[in-house]
C-alpha cells in the first residue's frame, strides 16, 4: 500500500484506505482485526496526524476485552502515540506531536492505526530529545503520574514520597518526577529492588510488599515523622498499609485496586492525622486535558530531567494482535510500541 506523504497529495484521489486494529465487540483479543478504513478528515479545530508509533497499554488490552462501559463501537483502540501533522491547522502540519487521553480508543478513534485525528489542542509539540517510540511510551503513565503526584497531591520540594507497585510503568514515571522535585523515595515492590534498579530510578529505600516489618523500616528512614505523600499503585492489602505510613497531613493517591475494590482503614487514626485520599482515573482526561499535561512535562523531558519508560520491542500493526495477547499474559518486562 503506497503512504501518503501529507494532505496535499491525496487531493483528487477520492477514498483513501489505510490499516488500523478495529473491534467490533468485545470479549476477546481475537475481535481485534486488521482492517482497512477511510483516512480520517479533520473537523473544525481538528488535525490530522499520521502516526508513527503507539504504545500498547493494558488499558487497551481491557478496552478490547470489554472492560470499559464507555467504549463505543466499532472503535479502533489506542491511548499513546507520537507522529506528524499532515492536515488540519497550517501553523501544525509537518510539526512532530505526542498525545494521549481518556478518549482516544474509548469514544473516538485511538492510535492503532497509520493515521489519527485528534482536537489540535490535544496535539502538543513533542519533546525533541525523544524518538518517535519514546515519545509514544510515555502518555498515559506520564499523565497518571503527573496528574496525581502534582496536580492533586501537591507535592512539595524536599517531601518524601512512598510507591507501591513501584517498578511498573506509572510507579516509576511517579519516581522519576519525584527526583525531579528532590523527594526522598520509598519503593515498595513484590519483589525488593536490585541495587542497580534502585540507582536507575532513583530509590532510596526499596522494599518488599511481602516483608512484615515494612512500617518499622518507614519509620526508621524518615525519623518517625512518616512520608508525606504515597502513590498507591496497586490498593487491595496495600491500601491500608500506605495510610498507615503517612505523617501528620499526608495524602495517598490511588488509581487501581489490584484484587478487590473492598478495603478498610482506621478512620480514627485518619482524622487524627489529618490525612487526605485522592482517588486518580486518567480514563476521566480527554485528549485535550492530557495535553495540557504532556504540555507541563515537556520542559523536563528536554532537560532530561524525566526520561520515557522501559520499551521492551516494537512491532508492526500485522503483529500487533500477538503483542496484545502478551501483555494480557502479563508477559512484557517494559512498553511494545507499535510502529506503522
Amino acid at each position: 500500500m503506497e503512504r501518503p506523504k501529507a494532505s496535499a497529495d491525496l487531493a483528487g484521489q477520492g477514498t483513501i484506505h489505510l490499516k488500523a486494529l478495529r473491534f467490533h465487540r468485545t470479549g476477546d483479543i481475537s475481535n481485534l482485526q486488521l482492517e482497512e478504513v477511510p483516512k480520517p478528515v479533520p473537523g473544525r479545530e481538528e488535525v490530522v496526524v499520521r502516526v508513527h508509533a503507539a504504545s500498547i497499554n493494558p488499558s487497551d488490552v481491557r478496552n478490547v476485552q470489554g472492560k470499559f462501559h464507555q467504549t463505543t463501537l466499532p472503535r479502533i483502540p489506542g491511548r499513546d502515540l507520537a507522529g506528524v501533522v499532515v492536515d488540519g491547522n497550517k501553523d501544525l502540519v509537518g510539526q512532530e506531536v505526542w498525545a494521549t487521553g481518556g478518549d482516544i480508543g474509548f469514544t473516538r478513534d485511538g492510535s492503532h492505526a497509520e493515521y489519527i485525528v485528534l482536537p489540535e489542542r490535544g496535539a502538543r509539540l513533542k519533546p525533541s530529545c525523544l524518538s518517535m517510540t519514546e515519545a509514544a511510551s510515555a502518555g498515559v503513565n506520564y499523565v497518571t503520574a503527573h496528574t496525581g503526584l502534582i496536580t492533586r497531591a501537591q507535592l512539595k520540594e524536599g517531601s518524601t514520597v512512598m510507591v507501591t507497585g513501584a517498578a511498573g510503568g506509572v510507579g516509576s514515571s511517579v519516581i522519576k518526577i519525584a527526583r525531579t522535585k528532590s523527594s526522598r523515595v520509598i519503593a515498595i515492590e513484590r519483589q525488593t529492588m536490585t541495587p542497580d534498579q534502585m540507582r536507575r530510578l532513583g530509590v532510596d529505600l526499596a522494599l518488599s510488599s511481602q516483608d512484615d516489618d515494612i512500617l518499622s523500616q518507614v519509620s526508621q528512614f524518615t525519623s518517625g515523622r512518616g512520608v508525606d505523600v504515597v502513590f498507591d499503585c496497586v490498593g487491595g492489602p496495600l491500601f491500608e498499609l500506605g495510610l498507615k505510613a503517612l505523617g501528620k497531613n499526608g495524602r495517598q493517591v490511588n488509581i487501581v485496586s489490584v484484587g478487590t475494590s473492598r478495603v478498610s482503614f482506621d478512620l480514627t487514626d485518619f482524622y487524627h492525622k489529618s490525612l487526605t485520599l485522592f482517588g486518580v482515573d486518567s480514563l476521566a482526561l480527554d485528549t485535550v486535558a492530557s495535553g495540557e499535561v504532556l504540555e507541563a512535562l515537556r520542559p523536563s523531558f528536554e532537560q532530561r530531567r524525566l526520561t520515557p519508560p522501559d520499551i521492551s520491542r516494537t512491532c508492526s500493526l500485522d503483529e500487533a494482535k500477538d503483542a496484545y495477547r502478551e501483555i494480557d499474559r502479563g508477559a512484557a518486562t517494559g512498553k511494545i510500541v507499535i510502529t506503522p
